[in-house]
């Protein structure tokens, strides 16, 4: 027994000496006596014949070089749920990622380490390269057969946190979000007890049901208690209030929110295949929308994981950047279809201002510009704030996987940058300082969307005023891209433009360099508004119409492929060809709409007049909105790269798709149409007409 615990002491004694003997170097070093201790006790384990299984875990978690470093997997990341699964009696594993350069390669280890370190003194342990087991680095650097340099540089260090610590401002946007989604569950409820309580009261013969029966399947008789009822139809439901005594609730101001607000009012006709478009003309507006959409969700489904975690980039950007095969995904020419959006901006905007000026006596008041662009403001907010505020929370809330650092910043834009937004400016902010990247389309769509009065009203002052005014500005955008691209040698949005960060910031946004599509949809609007007979009189002139849009779409795609890299000296093929590729798109998408208007679009106008993209027209604004978040989510979630092939891609752009449209469909009906359907005037409801 004696001799027993002489050995433990004994044992004991080495053991503190050998802690002593390493923990020595550390004790020079600015970290804290518990992140040290904690530190070296780690790093003695794992140099143990039996280690225990904390220190097995932790060491198994470090990130370690895979194959296919020259094909772009550089990247370590680790493992970081098992980091986290090691726990030692006084302390757990932490996950970290070290940033590293070396040569012209940046990329980034994951490293676990004792949770009783901080940032600061984790960059402090990896700089004095004080992680080895022996004399093995456990981030060793990448071997220079593969890389010219053999030195490693760290510019960075993040760890990512195991604990949620929301601040006011995340608790502020769930609440938002919350509050947003309550009001329309709240609604549904009270109209359905309502109708309950009403049809409980009114005890009909079995020969007014048969009559009702009979005026119901015919559309004569429609309450707004029913879902294929009349949103507009509210003197039946007077009369019944008026004849039924207290059970039924008066149409008050707050009925009306209510009733704007409720699924029984907004979920009507969402799946009709009816357009308005179909009375009125511009029945291909519907494909055309729908078409371009995909092919941003596309575009985007390749684009975020190859900026973010791809572990074989430089092969796929071999074998898709130079291949029109891949015109679909970020490759292409991706950018076109947010100019196609631009030019059925304006045309909208352009025909139904003008209808409103008929409707107003022909007269183009002050009153009538604000109602104009307050419904534009109260069309596209609501949503755009909720999407907003949805991403905070989740940016906040989650916990991450080791790519999710790329999006921490934009968390931090938001906190600080949130105005933009509101404001409908965020495109005019520098690109690292927009809350959710995606959304300065919607800024630069109200800036255009706020010119189209003034060139309405020069048009009805004097048309040949107006065809000056609008030819310059054509020229002005023009000459803004062409020399904005020439002076600060801007390339051709390709894959290697991703590390450009100038032409986002001052081409790819800003609205003196977007405005031509935009300004050609108000001229195309305007034209087909006011025109009396059609402009094509034979069948030859569509067939050279046709042969000259398909010819220049064709060009337009394939010079993008011609023209990709980033120019080396200014070069005047990309400042004239990001100068005017955007309105000559623009002009060969506005005779398509026109050859479909006048009867020659053939086989191109049944495609794109086919009724399925009519209820998707209806969420398309949703699915544009919040497309990405999936895409960030997954990405976020990932705790292993994502290896490109042309299946895996399909796969996960149809996933992101499914997950979309039906995500779209509660957000159109919960989110968007209660505050179309919301009138601020009672005098301008049609329910009270």
């Amino acid at each position: 027994m004696a001799l027993g615990c002489v050995s433990l002491f004994l044992l004991a004694d080495l053991t503190s000496s050998a802690l002593l003997k390493t923990t020595q170097p550390f004790l020079n070093l600015p970290v804290s006596q518990k992140c040290a201790t904690d530190t070296d006790t780690f790093l003695w384990e794992i140099r143990q014949d039996k280690p225990k299984e904390y220190a097995v875990l932790m060491y198994d978690a470090f990130g370690k070089q895979g194959s296919n470093v020259k094909g772009g997997n550089a990247n370590q990341p680790g493992q970081l749920q098992q980091c986290r699964s090691a726990h030692n009696p006084s302390f757990s594993g932490q996950y970290c990622q070290v940033f590293l350069k070396q040569g012209m390669i940046q990329y980034f280890v994951g490293i676990c380490v004792p949770d009783s370190c901080d940032e600061e003194e984790v960059q402090t342990l990896v700089l004095y390269d004080t992680f080895k087991m022996g004399h093995v680095s456990l981030i060793p650097p990448l071997p220079s057969i593969l890389v010219n340099e053999s030195t490693q540089e760290m510019f960075m260090t993040h760890c990512l946190s195991d604990s949620i610590a929301p601040d006011a401002s995340d608790v502020t946007c769930l609440f938002v979000v919350c509050t947003m989604l309550a009001i329309p569950i709240a609604a549904t409820l009270f109209l359905t007890t309502v109708t309950w309580q009403r049809n409980r009261a009114v005890m009909p013969t079995s020969e007014s049901v048969s009559l009702s029966n009979a005026l119901n399947q015919y559309g004569t008789l429609k309450t707004n208690g029913s879902m294929g009822g009349d949103v507009n139809d509210s003197r039946t439901e007077e009369n019944n209030s008026s004849s039924h005594g207290s059970w039924c609730v008066p149409k008050s101001g707050v009925y009306q929110f209510l009733h704007a607000f409720s699924l029984q009012t907004t979920s009507r006709g969402l799946f009709s295949t009816s357009s308005g478009f179909h009375k009125d003309g511009y029945s291909s507006l519907n494909g055309i929308r729908i078409l371009s959409l995909l092919w941003i969700m596309c575009g985007h489904s390749a684009q975020f994981p190859v900026i973010n975690n791809l572990d074989n980039y430089k092969d796929w950007k071999k074998t898709v950047e130079r291949s029109p095969l891949y015109v679909f995904s970020l490759s292409g020419p991706v950018f076109m279809a947010v100019d196609t959006f631009l030019l059925l901006g304006g045309l909208l905007s352009a025909r139904s201002l003008l209808g409103s000026i008929q409707s107003a006596e022909d007269k183009l008041s002050r009153g009538l510009v604000v109602a104009y662009l307050f419904r534009r403001f109260k069309r596209i907010q609501p949503l755009h704030i909720f999407v907003m505020c949805l991403t905070i929370g989740i940016i906040s809330l989650v916990h991450w996987g080791p790519y999710w650092f790329p999006f921490i910043n934009n968390l931090m834009d938001c906190k600080t940058y949130w105005w933009g937004n509101l404001l409908l400016i965020s495109n005019l902010l520098p690109v690292h300082e927009i809350c959710v990247p995606w959304t300065w389309y919607l800024s630069l769509d109200f800036q255009c969307y706020a010119t189209t009065p003034l060139l309405v009203y020069v048009y009805r002052l004097n048309r040949g005023v107006f065809a000056t005014v609008a030819g310059v500005l054509l020229l002005m955008t023009t000459l803004a891209g062409s020399l904005v691209t020439g002076l600060m040698q801007l390339p051709v949005f390709q894959p290697s433009t991703l590390t450009s960060e100038n032409y986002v910031l001052y081409y790819y946004v800003k609205p003196h360099t977007r405005y031509g599509p935009f300004l050609i949809g108000i001229l195309a609007g305007i034209y087909l508004s006011s025109k009396k007979g059609n402009l094509l009189k034979n069948k030859w002139q569509a067939a050279l119409g046709w042969f000259c849009c398909l010819s220049v779409l064709a060009a337009l795609i394939g010079l993008a492929y011609a023209l990709r890299g980033i120019p080396t000296r200014p070069s005047l093929p990309h400042a004239l060809y990001q100068g005017l590729h955007r309105a000559i798109w623009a002009l060969a998408i506005a005779w398509i709409i026109l050859a479909c208007e006048e009867g020659y679009g053939g086989f191109i106008n049944s495609l794109l007049s086919f009724s399925l993209w009519v209820p998707l027209a209806r969420i398309s604004f949703a699915c544009y909105l919040i497309h990405p978040v999936y895409i960030l989510v997954y990405i976020g979630l990932q705790e292993s790269a994502i290896h490109y092939t042309d299946v895996n891609f399909m796969y996960l752009f149809l996933g992101h798709l499914v997950l979309t449209l039906v995500t779209s469909v509660v957000l159109t009906v919960v989110v968007e149409k209660p505050y179309i359907l919301l009138k601020w005037n009672r005098k301008d409801d049609p329910a009270q007409q």
